[in-house]
């Protein structure tokens, strides 16, 4: 992804991380430890999606397409941290809100991600070969 359209969809990722933040250090309610805990993954969620887009750089794409293959930082270890650390930042929402029935929200996020995270494994292996499944082998999810 290249130009306008990335531009684009990189300010609407930092406005929906901005009303994310909102939402933790605003909403209503006593500061008890379960929002603390809440509050912490949300940080380390946003962060840690922060970090693996940055490091994926140009390679960011909404469709599953092979453009270069990133293996060096935080996807030295984790082949999807945008998608493992969004539900870290999801669960930190949930304990946040204080509404378990959220928990069978992120249960079908997991699930769809999983689904997607599969696709994009065909392509890269289609298109990296012997290079992606080394790097499959060494990396989690």
């Amino acid at each position: 992804m290249q130009g306008w359209p990335l531009y684009i969809l990189s300010a609407v990722q930092i406005v929906a991380v901005a009303a994310i933040l909102g939402l933790v250090f605003f909403h209503g309610g006593a500061w008890d430890l379960q929002r603390c805990m809440g509050s912490a993954l949300v940080v380390v969620g946003v962060a840690g999606m922060a970090t693996a887009r940055y490091q994926l750089g140009k390679s960011f794409t909404v469709r599953a397409e092979a453009h270069q293959l990133v293996t060096r930082g935080i996807y030295s270890k984790i082949r999807n941290p945008i998608y493992a650390f969004g539900v870290i930042m999801l669960a930190g929402l949930v304990l946040i809100l204080h509404r378990p029935v959220f928990w069978l929200f992120i249960l079908a996020i997991v699930v769809m991600q999983t689904f997607r995270a599969r696709r994009e494994a065909q392509v890269l292996e289609a298109a990296f070969g012997d290079d992606y499944r080394e790097y499959r082998r060494k990396t989690w999810f």
